[in-house]
């Protein structure tokens, strides 16, 4: 079993599969805590989750989406769409202006967020508590990456029944969603616009179409976002799910955890 985990390793473990060297902003060690062997995580943390981890015994609340300081930092992680959207030759210029909104709406409702409630929450029950998004986002995004590239498909329909295999997908009762396009138009070139801290929307999937993309995959989307494209059709548009996509890379490192020898147990993910 070996010694029990702190926090600060259970963050270096995610950070190691995850390939990355140091702690994004938009994730944490809010309250450290040592001797950890039970684990609770939770996709998304807050008081209500302290006091569930606290009265249930746990050593650890982990939360998935950003709580605390991360939440005013979120948006320097979303400016990773800028560097993806430079990786598929989209000129610097367009690549800033498509992510510019986005930053603004997300940089803006931070600034009115009770950013301190949920950890100081923790830290007056002294139950150990972080939160790990990008890290895990990544380990889905190298996931899913491999997957799309080993698929054979040829047409969007193809690539949907492909992924809709993954046992995160196939359980869950949100199902991958085709919200632009038909099953049997060809794939063409595609892009996976994830670990970005969170969809580019409407102005992101619009560059890409400009620059040569025929299908963008998203995680998900919200619906005004959805009408703004669907005006314009320019491609292919393939949903695959929040819960489902999260679940994945959290599978992926609470295995790694348990081998560690904590006992981990959650809440909002699809097993």
């Amino acid at each position: 079993m070996g010694t029990a985990l702190d926090t600060s390793q259970v963050m270096r473990l995610a950070l190691d599969i995850a390939g990355f060297d140091k702690i994004p902003t938009d994730s944490g060690i809010w309250v450290p805590g040592r001797g950890i062997k039970r684990a609770l995580f939770s996709v998304d943390a807050g008081p209500s989750e302290v006091i569930l981890a606290k009265q249930a015994g746990y050593d650890l609340l982990i939360g998935h989406h950003p709580v605390g300081p991360a939440r005013l930092t979120f948006s320097s992680v979303v400016m990773r769409h800028i560097d993806f959207m430079l990786e598929k030759k989209v000129p610097r210029r367009e690549a800033e202006e498509a992510v510019r909104e986005l930053i603004t709406r997300i940089d803006v409702k931070a600034h009115a967020s009770n950013y301190m409630h949920d950890v100081e929450f923790a830290r007056t029950m002294k139950m150990p508590y972080m939160n790990i998004h990008l890290p895990i986002d990544q380990i889905t995004r190298d996931f899913l990456l491999a997957a799309i590239s080993k698929s054979k498909a040829r047409t969007v329909g193809g690539l949907i029944r492909d992924l809709s295999r993954i046992p995160e997908f196939r359980d869950a009762r949100t199902k991958i969603e085709l919200r632009m396009g038909n099953d049997a138009d060809p794939l063409g070139k595609w892009v996976l616009l994830f670990a970005a801290g969170t969809n580019g929307g409407y102005p992101v999937a619009k560059t890409y179409y400009e620059h040569g993309m025929d299908t963008v995959i998203y995680l998900h989307i919200d619906p005004e976002e959805l009408l703004k494209l669907r005006k314009e059709h320019l491609g292919n548009l393939i949903i695959l799910g929040h819960m489902a996509g999260d679940s994945i890379g959290i599978n992926i490192f609470l295995r790694e955890l348990r081998k560690r020898g904590v006992a981990c147990d959650t809440i909002g993910v699809i097993h």
